[in-house]
């Protein structure tokens, strides 16, 4: 295969960070399909849209999920990636690998693959890049036997779930997240790999609400790690902090003077619900006020530190851009135990819950978020059994009818209103 004039491409190498192009130009001395991959960008550049067709299902015999079929719709121009397939590979849970398993990965693609990888993709799974449909199955049966690995989910079906480091590295996260993200992982393979959605359903486990996976942006079932009881305080160390004998944001800073130490200006000022002052040199904080944001435990680590009853906030419905545009997630359940006791059945009936709704209601394509958009917080909130609370309304009513169920009215003249109603309805 030919190397393309990519003058266009040729200017992403410029400048002083990473390009991809340099990359994929190395990789293309032992693996000439990636000459055909920079050539069709280039025309993609030129033409000013994909050359990628759209839709072409492939797959391995019993799965239909894990592979992103990939044709180009020039193959007479670019034959290297006439069919150049994604794979999705499940990943362990915090992305722990040993350089052992990695070199194994490695290994393998470059056998029967292109060589590129992405790690991770937004789901979490990692990506082995282009490869040809007659190597999928050859691909597959090395992976789950030689290397006890398996697909990643694609297609309107449960995606990988995903999670952040948790407990094995993290002193601030409130729950086992390696440990919930393996179990409804293997709970859920059927799901994972045989796509029955209306569209894709992702979770993502993050320890605390620093949320290093961004759950609260990219899953549809969010498990934030959150405390019931009062931050912990050392008052002693507060007061280090404010002599400067701690570096603030655990010294993460160091490369660059910000000055010495204030704290109205780092923490008490910043805290979203002002719950937080000075008495003297004592810091008091408003536990009831607060949101339980990690601004003040992010800055001051040696002084502050989550509380002792430990749990997670569930948010629902986060997406990216397909029918309605970017949405975080909806606070739905503020606090929920997170306990390995009963094999997270609690979680478990909560996600079947909204599959059950979602799979009856749930157009094609249409996130569970978009669908929860379309009936309403209120309705969803009551096909969850949650009691509405304050902390679900984003903003104040734009409008002032507020609609009553029969049931919901307890008698008297409210009751003679409907009855009213209905006859003349009649």
């Amino acid at each position: 295969m030919a190397k393309h004039d990519t003058p266009m491409l040729d200017e992403l190498e410029k400048g002083p960070w990473p390009s991809f192009v340099t990359d994929l130009k190395r990789q293309a001395e032992t693996h000439p399909e990636c000459w055909d991959i920079l050539g069709q960008l280039e025309l993609s550049y030129e033409d000013k849209i994909t050359h990628w067709k759209h839709g072409g299902i492939v797959g391995v015999f019993g799965y239909g999920g894990g592979i992103v079929g990939r044709y180009s719709d020039v193959p007479e121009r670019f034959p290297g990636v006439e069919h150049f397939h994604t794979m999705r590979v499940a990943q362990p849970s915090g992305m722990y690998y040993s350089t052992k398993h990695l070199r194994a990965m490695m290994d393998l693609w470059d056998k029967y693959g292109s060589g590129m990888t992405n790690m991770h993709g937004s789901t979490g799974d990692m990506i082995l890049l282009g490869t040809k449909t007659e190597n999928l199955e050859l691909v597959f049966w090395e992976l789950t036997h030689d290397l006890n690995q398996d697909l990643g989910g694609s297609g309107s079906n449960l995606r990988t779930p995903s999670c952040c480091l948790g407990e094995s590295r993290c002193e601030w996260s409130c729950y086992d997240t390696q440990d919930i993200c393996y179990a409804l992982t293997m709970h859920y393979q059927d799901e994972i790999h045989r796509p029955a959605f209306p569209y894709k359903f992702k979770f993502k486990f993050s320890g605390c609400a620093n949320d290093c996976v961004a759950a609260i942006a990219r899953s549809d079932f969010a498990v934030i790690g959150t405390w019931k009881d009062d931050i912990q305080i050392d008052q002693a160390a507060v007061k280090e902090y404010m002599a400067g004998n701690f570096p603030a944001n655990g010294g993460s800073h160091k490369d660059r003077d910000w000055g010495p130490f204030n704290i109205n200006k780092e923490v008490l000022n910043l805290c979203p619900t002002r719950c937080m002052w000075m008495e003297g040199d004592e810091l008091k904080i408003d536990d009831s006020e607060c949101t339980r944001c990690m601004h003040c435990i992010n800055v001051m680590p040696r002084a502050l530190k989550p509380g002792k009853e430990k749990g997670a906030t569930i948010c629902i419905g986060a997406k990216a851009p397909i029918l309605d545009g970017a949405q975080f997630a909806t606070m739905v359940i503020p606090f929920i135990e997170i306990s390995k006791e009963n094999d997270y059945e609690n979680i478990i009936d909560l996600i079947e819950t909204i599959w059950d709704w979602w799979m009856e209601v749930g157009k094609n394509r249409e996130r569970c978020g978009e669908a929860m958009q379309r009936i309403g917080l209120a309705n969803f909130l009551s096909i969850m059994n949650v009691e509405p609370i304050p902390q679900h309304v984003r903003e104040p009513r734009s409008n002032p009818y507020i609609f009553w169920k029969e049931e919901e009215v307890p008698g008297g003249w409210e009751r003679d209103i409907i009855e009213f109603r209905k006859r003349h309805a009649a």
